[in-house]
Order: C-alpha cells, then structure tokens, then sequence
C-alpha cells in the first residue's frame, strides 16, 4: 500500500475528520437554505412560519449540545473500562469505532445544524421558501438524530465489554493476516537468510526512534528499479528502529549513484510511530489478544474463562495462517527488487501463547485448552509450523510442571501430550 493510502486511511479513522466533515454538512444545509429563494425556479408549496421553524431549531441545538456531551463522557468512560479490564494496546481500536464516531458526528453536526439555523433565522435571511425547505431539511435531521440514537443505545450495550473488545481485537489480527496471506514478505521476494545480503551493501538507518509501522512498498521497488539496486529489508512493520541499527541494506547499484542519497530516499519510505499498528503487523494482533488473556489471569482479575476464550480465538487465526502460507504461491512477487523476511512460525506461536502459558502455569483448565489447541496446529502447515507448536508445548508443560501442586493435574497434562493424534 502507498504511504498516501496509508496515510489517509489513518486519518479518515479519526473522529475529528469525521466530526468536522458532518459538521459542516450540517452549517451548509442551514446556510444555503437561505439561497432558496434566488436560486429554485419553481415555487415551493406550504408556508412555515418563522416562529415554529426557530423553536424546533432551538430544541434541536439544545438537546443535542447536552446529547453530545454525554455521549462523549460514556465513550472516554468506555476507553477506561477497556485499558484497566482489557489492555490499553486494544483502546485504539474503540478509538477508531466507526460506528461511535458516526454517531457522536451526527450529535455535533446537529447541534451545529441547529444553531447555525437559528442564528441565520434572527436575521431574517430566510423568505417563504427558504423557511419550507429548512423544514423539510429540520425534519430529515431530527430522523437522522433519531436513528442515531437507536443505533447508539444498543451499541453501548457492548462498548468498552471485555467481549466486544477482544472481538475487535481479533478482527483486526485476522484482516492484517490475510492482508500478508495475499502479500507474502509484502509483495517481496523472501529473505530467509541474512547471509544473502551482500558484504558491500550500504546500510540504511533511520533518524527516528519507534515502531516500524508501514513500508511504502511501490515506492522502495520504484528507487530500487530507477537505480539498478535490491533493497534488503530487516526492519518489517513491528519492529523497534533506532538509529544505530540498519532498517535495510542497498545492494551496489548497476550505474553509479549517490548510494548516501539513495539510503536517505529508501529511508523515507519507512514510517516510524510511537506505537505499533495492526494494519502490517500481524503479530501485533496476536499479542494483544495474548495481554488480554494474560491480564484476566492475573490475581486482580481472576478470569480464566476469558484466558480460554482468547486461546480458542488465537487458534483460529494461527490455523489459519497455517492453511493458507502451506500453500505455494502462485505469482511472481509484485516487487522482485525489494527483499524481506517472511513471518517465522515460531514468533507467530510465541506470541499468542508464551504469556498465557506463564501466567496460567498454575490452572490445569488454561493448560489443557492450550495443549489441546497447540495438538491441533501441530497437524497443520507445514513442518516448521507444526515444529513451533510441539515447541510452545513443550514449553508449557514444563511451566505447567513447575507451578501445578497435585501430582494429578501433572500426570492428566502428561497423558493428554501422550495420547495418539485422532
């Protein structure tokens, strides 16, 4: 994806972009009803008289100024529930809710609908015809605030939930996986050996210090192709850049070139953020959804249902990401030039299990469902995938070993790795 793209899909998930686009929707419908009456040919039936239009206008300006205001204190109310019960990582998709910000847009456009109207009414800008429309205008919004309203009461039902959370957080895991299952290494061609890059290879560093959060990729091949070079990323989307650590290397160019030039040209198209993204990090997804089921583990919380509930949700995407990476690809990569590491299955299971299989070393049920869901994918993918998972297995049968107190429980988890595959 081009950094544009990129970059507009992040700001278009803002509510202020969102609230600022309605809101003004709302100022020009007021405003322009005033234009009516010089612009329409024909004559709009009906009169309204000035005094009925401005007390809807005032109802509308002044419920919606106290609907909005509420409405953004059960929304902050929400984020807060969210970061102590779930994990704060898991806050900026409530914060990207499209739905809420649609409504809380609706409220403000309103309010600014409504004011705009009445301020524009005093003034006596609006004829015969400007008042009808500006009615029939007041009556659509007042059914938009409508639907609004029902839509946002049986939303907050869910908002801020543990569930409602963990599903977001699992939707964005599996979108970014199958964005990467239809761009394996991201249109790139597989760097699975560092010994590849050549000795002479110029390093590319980054002044920022962050998280890896988008390559533009048709730009990186773009340079690599108008300089006869390959580019040899390191640094994929998730990974912590800092200065004294190359994010890629460029290979010696074909003709000469400014190879400094070209490091700061490659350089700028890496974005680093305070934060990482789930857009084209899939262990991101990954390891949020494993803080969720680490944080309900914890003595505070003490919910072990949740922790088996995200297990069950991690085994999903992990098989699928076995499924669909076993198979070959079937097309060249779309930027020959340009070089990156593949997702290694091993990251992909530490992730998901590592600290739950710490936190809950102590509860046999946790353990069970984790070597019944580690079992199953250890029959799926491909060799160093089902490696992975008889390794993360291992793994958590020796915490669970260590931390379980009945010899029991020790022996059930043992024969349950023991039993034949069905």
């Amino acid at each position: 994806m081009p950094r544009w793209r990129w970059f507009m899909a992040q700001l278009t998930r803002r509510l202020w972009v969102r609230a600022t686009l309605i809101g003004l929707a709302g100022v020009l419908a007021a405003i322009l009803a005033a234009t009516v009456d010089r612009s329409l040919p024909w004559q709009v039936p009906g009169t309204i008289s000035t005094d009925a239009l401005d007390s809807l206008l005032t109802v509308i300006a002044s419920s919606m100024l106290t609907v909005t205001t509420f409405s953004l204190s059960i929304t902050v109310s929400a984020y807060g529930s969210a970061t102590n019960n779930v994990t704060p990582r898991a806050t900026t998709l409530l914060i990207e809710d499209g739905l809420t910000q649609t409504v809380l847009s609706t409220f403000l456009g309103s309010f600014l609908f409504g004011i705009v109207g009445l301020v524009v009414s005093k003034t006596g800008a609006y004829g015969e015809q400007g008042r009808t429309v500006l009615f029939v205008v007041t009556i659509a919004v007042i059914a938009l605030i409508v639907v609004a309203l029902l839509r946002w009461i049986n939303h907050l039902t869910r908002l801020g939930r543990v569930g409602e959370t963990t599903d977001r957080v699992e939707a964005a895991a599996r979108t970014a996986i199958e964005a990467r299952l239809r761009a394996p290494c991201l249109g790139g061609r597989p760097l699975r050996d560092a010994g590849a890059i050549p000795g002479d290879a110029v390093p590319v560093s980054l002044e920022a210090i962050g998280y890896v959060q988008h390559i533009d990729m048709p730009a990186l091949s773009t340079l690599c192709e108008a300089h006869g070079t390959e580019a040899f990323v390191r640094a994929v989307p998730g990974a912590f850049a800092f200065p004294d650590a190359p994010v890629a290397w460029i290979a010696r160019p074909e003709a000469e070139t400014d190879r400094e030039a070209l490091a700061k040209d490659i350089a700028r198209t890496f974005t680093v953020g305070n934060a990482r993204s789930f857009d084209q990090d899939p262990r991101f997804g990954l390891a949020v959804l494993s803080e969720i089921g680490s944080r309900a583990l914890s003595p505070a919380t003490n919910d072990p249902g949740t922790a088996i509930d995200v297990i069950g949700r991690s085994i999903r995407l992990l098989s699928l990401w076995a499924r669909e990476s076993a198979a070959a690809p079937d097309d060249e990569p779309r930027y020959p030039c340009v070089h990156i590491p593949p997702l290694a299955a091993a990251d992909l299971m530490e992730d998901a299990f590592m600290l739950m299989a710490r936190d809950g070393a102590g509860l046999i049920e946790v353990q069970l469902r984790i070597q019944k869901g580690l079992s199953a994918l250890s029959r799926l993918g491909d060799a160093a995938f089902g490696e992975a998972a008889r390794h993360q297995s291992r793994m958590a049968l020796d915490r669970a070993e260590a931390a379980l107190a009945l010899d029991a429980d020790k022996a059930r988890l043992r024969a349950l790795l023991k039993a034949p595959s069905p």
